[in-house]
Parts: structure tokens; C-alpha cells; sequence
């Protein structure tokens, strides 16, 4: 059986790369590529692939979003996460966003070929450091999650705004900014902006 590949990154060296990789194996077929998380989603609703290699961050649209958007329209392909990064909070929006897989992109290459049968069987393939993080973070006592605004107000801190100028931002009082910034210094065990920001960060609930 060939399965049929959809290979996702705005690298073009990259894409060439996987792409001449890939061809080694006389069972992938690749039957388009992609540059970013948009044309991803256009070509897979059009070309059907088996099996998605899907980068994480890239322009218009980034990989979780993309998967989410493919994953929402039948028949769904399987999505395989092929990335340099291995944050947790990378981790985490590929992994909820229904990702089958999660490798780094200097796994060699017997290894992702063997991800991507695995993935089309329906199995789920994780890179052991994400395995790592993955169980650490489960042992780790949980983070309280912050309230919708709590996250903004973090979010435009963690660009380097002021209070007031998050206020702007928002549409809200500078008090206001500060009630949010205490109850989320609160909530993440911190007391200051940088390290709210950072345990944020590391839990999940903002992006940088």
C-alpha cells in the first residue's frame, strides 16, 4: 500500500529535503507541499493525503491551527508534527489540536519513516524528549489556569508593555491591568511580570 504524503514547512530547503527523503521509500508517495498552515488546509481538503508532515510555526497559519482545521473536515488525514521546537507549550497545542505525532526534525531517518507508517495506522508516535516532557509535566502539580483576560493582560506584557499601555490595548483601566497581573502572580506562585510570563509560558496558557 502507498501512502499518500502531504509535506507542510515555509522552509523550501526543508520541504526539498523531506521531499527527496521521502522518495527513497517506495511507499510514500508525496502529492503536495505546502508553505504554510492555510495552503496546507486547502491542499489536504483537495488531494486527500494519508498522512500529513506538518511543521509548527509558520506564517498565515501555524501547524496546530492547521491540524485542528484539517482534522474538523472528512476524511481526516493523520498529522504528523515535524518540528525543531520541543517546548511544552508547543507540545501541548499540537497534542490537543489531535496531532497523531510529535518528532524533531533531526530524527533520523528510519525513524520517520516508521512515524509516518505508525501515524497512518493510527497510532500515536511521540519523540522521547516530548515523552519526557510529556510525563514530567503530568507529575507536576497542576498550574491553576487563568481566566481569559488574565492570559491577555500576560500576553501583552510578555510583548513589553506597560500597564498602561496594556490598558490601551484592552480597553481596560491601568487599575484593572494590575488586579488581573496580582490575581495571575497569584494563581502561578510568582511576584513579579517576567516571572509570570515565564510560568505561563511553560504551562501552556500563553504563547511567546
Amino acid at each position: 500500500m502507498t501512502l499518500r504524503l502531504l509535506v507542510v514547512d515555509d522552509h523550501p530547503v526543508v520541504r526539498m529535503g523531506l521531499v527527496a527523503m521521502l522518495s527513497e521509500h517506495a511507499d510514500f508517495e508525496v502529492v503536495g507541499e505546502a508553505a504554510d498552515g492555510a495552503e496546507a488546509v486547502l491542499l489536504a481538503a483537495r488531494l486527500a493525503p494519508d498522512v500529513v508532515l506538518m511543521d509548527l510555526r509558520m506564517p498565515v497559519m501555524d501547524g496546530p491551527e492547521a491540524t485542528a482545521k484539517m482534522l474538523a473536515s472528512p476524511p481526516a488525514p493523520a498529522v504528523l508534527v515535524l518540528t525543531t521546537y520541543d517546548t511544552d507549550a508547543d507540545i501541548v497545542r499540537a497534542v490537543e489540536a489531535g496531532a497523531n505525532g510529535y518528532l524533531l526534525k533531526d530524527a533520523p531517518r528510519e525513524t520517520l519513516a516508521d512515524a509516518i507508517r505508525r501515524a497512518a495506522r493510527g497510532e500515536t508516535v511521540l519523540a522521547p524528549p516530548v515523552v519526557a516532557r510529556l510525563a514530567s509535566r503530568l507529575r507536576a502539580p497542576a498550574t491553576p489556569a487563568l481566566t481569559d483576560r488574565e492570559a491577555q493582560v500576560l500576553q501583552c506584557v510578555a510583548k513589553g508593555m506597560s500597564n498602561a499601555e496594556v490598558g490601551r490595548e484592552l480597553h481596560i483601566g491601568e487599575a484593572t491591568v494590575k488586579t488581573h497581573l496580582l490575581r495571575a502572580f497569584e494563581k502561578l506562585g510568582v511576584t513579579d511580570r517576567t516571572a509570570a510570563v515565564t510560568a505561563a509560558y511553560k504551562s501552556g496558557q500563553i504563547e511567546l
